[in-house]
């Protein structure tokens, strides 16, 4: 399997799909390995974001918030903070679905359980993202000019 880009992982505009659609099969959680989320799962994940085109563009990495890309590396910066904003999101929503099961509010559990899912497996493909580019930064520091 080849590495995902975090460039097109933000840029995929059916990202919450996908990561809902890992998330929430239940057939393979007798398998499943830390975190709820099987070996199966994340390759067929992976595989779905490989297929996706690439499709960044200045809008769409920014989120569409305009930002100036004058600067060196601004547009790889916004890409990382809309992907925290998004994951940050996700672990709200989360939370607040749950906190709606738990005080009687009519939400439904398995959507609370979803959710809760889809922010954990957000937060985890992050940490794998954040590791990759401290083993990259790590791995430049080590090269012998």
């Amino acid at each position: 399997m080849s590495s995902i880009s975090p460039i097109r992982l933000a840029a995929s505009p059916d990202i919450s799909q996908m990561l809902s659609a890992a998330g929430s099969t239940a057939g393979a959680r007798a398998a499943s390995g830390p975190g709820g989320v099987s070996a199966a799962q994340f390759e067929k994940l992976a595989a779905a974001l490989e297929a996706q085109p690439n499709r960044v563009d200045s809008s769409s990495a920014a989120g569409g918030l305009g930002a100036d890309f004058s600067a060196p590396g601004s547009e790889f910066a916004n890409v990382l903070t809309q992907m925290v904003r998004e994951v940050s999101a996700k672990q709200a929503a989360a939370g607040d679905a749950m906190s709606g099961v738990l005080s009687g509010q009519g939400i439904p559990l398995h959507e609370a359980v979803i959710a809760g899912e889809e922010a954990s497996l957000s937060f985890q493909l992050m940490v794998e993202v954040r590791n990759k580019l401290l083993e990259s930064y790590q791995e430049l520091m080590r090269m012998q000019v």
